[in-house]
């Protein structure tokens, strides 16, 4: 599939495995772009990282016949990340939107090393990535540098999910490495690939599990004998937040033909945990929309540094590669992910509670049985974890490379604390939906909505009702993998 000009996150999310393509656009913008750069340095004239050295070195020239060996020694230098290795979902993401910010055609580098990013993509071939070491200000330096090694044959590689040297696999795959020429490295390194990979991915994740919230919190809300009056329209139309009004309405619909929600109620009002889900889940649902505009324009911008804008004839050093908007923004999708599991919780809380008819921790034979009621303290171990790792990244700085990098984002950190923060939020709602289908059971004969119903067969595929106490850890990792699906395709 050819790469447009401009992507999308739900481009992004269509194109699965399909392999990608340079546009004969964006080859034609890199090769015009190079073009001028060799004929500036033919010219003698010095430029900030392409013949001089790096950071607080910047002021140090470098002679002609050094700059290829100039950036291979960056790359090399600067690959000093520490910690877990990256996923390869998100590595596969780097190597792609690498990629489309070089093609964007102002960053001074050979269409060949355009290319290969494009190559490691389609083959599969993984750079080992390590997820600390980046200060999200120079761009992500470190992390980058190790996605850079393997075209020049340096580094470690996944491949067909082994672990092996890169120079191994090129070798194997008959590819020849791509020796660095001047500007390059520095091109491959600056750049904010890292911190948008991951939040790229996490919106993937944030727009699937806003949808699981909502059928979740629908099963609960029948599971609980709970009203979908405040989900009713006239509500929202009077506090017309766009994300509060979507989700009523999903509820609704999502509710409807229900025969549950037929039989008359005795309460007045449900707790704030059912009756408010519009407002929470929708104010998550408004931060999601915020954040995507925020992401999409960073992956479709050039965030290196110095950018070579051949087209007016200068060659600019700048801030580009400074991450405070993901940083920012990141640290906000985190927070309102968190409520998704925060509520969630306490809607797992109630359906274990005793109340409404259903039985202490949905255990039929409570005592001899625990039931559910060791799941719900899973639940709030891990919300009250997202709380820890809700603390912004992006208040902090520290200073680096003798001062003169006085200022960064630290949206590294934001970026992979926010990795962690939305496999919990997975985990919470499996908890919600396990308890939920479970509490569904002491309902029958009455059903949920044809939809809902729909959700509960799948799952009871998978797990059948607990009538008796046992290793429940297997059925919640099984809910877990459960939610990886698309809900609405159960529900057609």
């Amino acid at each position: 599939m050819e790469l447009p000009h401009h992507i999308s996150i739900e481009y992004l999310q269509s194109l699965g495995a399909k392999p990608i393509n340079l546009s004969g656009a964006a080859i034609g913008r890199i090769l015009d772009n190079r073009n001028y750069l060799d004929k500036k340095l033919q010219k003698g004239e010095t430029h900030y990282g392409i013949n001089t050295g790096f950071g607080s070195l910047c002021d140090v020239r470098i002679s002609d016949d050094q700059l290829a060996k100039l950036q291979e020694n960056l790359v090399c230098s600067h690959a000093c990340g520490m910690g877990d290795e990256v996923p390869e979902d998100v590595v596969k993401l780097m190597l792609l939107l690498k990629a489309h910010g070089l093609s964007q055609g102002y960053s001074g580098v050979r269409t060949e090393v355009v290319q290969r990013l494009v190559d490691f993509y389609n083959m599969g071939i993984y750079p080992v990535v390590y997820n600390l070491g980046s200060l999200g200000a120079s761009g992500d330096l470190a992390p980058l540098a190790h996605l850079s090694l393997p075209i020049f044959g340096m580094g470690k590689v996944r491949y067909n999910s082994k672990l092996r040297e890169s120079s191994d696999v090129l070798k194997e795959l008959e590819m020849e490495p791509i020796p660095l020429a001047a500007k390059e490295g520095l091109a491959l390194l600056n750049g904010t690939q890292f911190m948008s990979s991951y939040g790229t991915w996490a919106l993937m994740a944030a727009e699937r599990l806003y949808r699981w919230a909502n059928v979740i919190g629908a099963i609960s809300t029948d599971a609980y004998h709970a009203k979908s009056d405040p989900f009713k329209h006239p509500i929202h139309r009077v506090r017309p937040h766009k994300g509060q009004i979507t989700t009523a309405q999903q509820l609704m619909d999502l509710l409807e033909g229900s025969d549950i929600q037929a039989v008359p109620k005795k309460q007045v009002q449900d707790p704030y945990s059912f009756r408010c889900m519009p407002q929470v889940h929708g104010a998550t649902r408004d931060v999601i929309d915020t954040v995507t505009n925020v992401i999409e324009i960073e992956i479709n911008s050039v965030t290196d540094n110095p950018i070579v804008f051949h087209d007016e004839d200068e060659i600019i050093s700048g801030g580009n590669f400074h991450g405070q908007p993901l940083a920012l923004h990141l640290d906000f999708l985190a927070i309102a992910m968190s409520e998704l599991a925060n509520i969630s919780e306490r809607r797992t809380y109630l359906l274990v509670s005793g109340q409404r008819g259903l039985p202490p921790f949905l255990a039929p034979d409570a005592g001899l049985n625990s039931g559910f009621m060791i799941a719900q303290y899973t639940a709030a171990a891990i919300v009250s974890q997202n709380k820890q790792l809700c603390t912004p990244a992006s208040i902090d700085s520290i200073v680096s490379s003798n001062g003169q990098e006085d200022h960064v984002s630290m949206g590294a950190n934001a970026a992979t604390k926010l990795h962690r923060l939305m496999k919990n939020v997975q985990r919470v709602l499996a908890i919600e939906l396990l308890t939920a289908v479970q509490a569904i059971e002491f309902r029958r004969p009455g059903t949920s909505s044809p939809a809902l119903e729909k959700i509960c067969t799948a799952l009871r595929k998978q797990i059948p009702f607990m009538a008796t106490d046992r290793l429940l850890h297997d059925d919640l990792v099984t809910t877990e993998r459960f939610l990886e699906q698309d809900a609405d395709a159960l529900m057609k």
